[in-house]
């Protein structure tokens, strides 16, 4: 499903971690930690969108595999 609404999600980042995210606020790259870090996970989907798109058909794969197995639960 495809959403165009923003969710709040809370992360723990190490001190090295929010200080990448203050600077982007720093140099007027992002208004905020939340945008500096919505920012950085664009950057990254932007740049590894083969590498994504090859994880996710994996992913599909693993849960058809896992579909047609056992039934665990009964």
């Amino acid at each position: 499903m495809f959403t165009t609404l923003s969710v709040p999600v809370m992360t723990r980042l190490r001190q090295a971690e929010r200080q990448v995210l203050d600077t982007l606020v720093a140099a007027g790259v992002a208004r905020s930690r939340s945008d500096a870090l919505a920012w950085c996970v664009r950057l990254v989907g932007k740049n590894t969108d083969e590498w994504l798109a090859e994880l996710r058909d994996a992913l599909q794969h693993v849960d058809r595999v896992r579909s047609s197995g056992p039934d665990v639960n009964s």
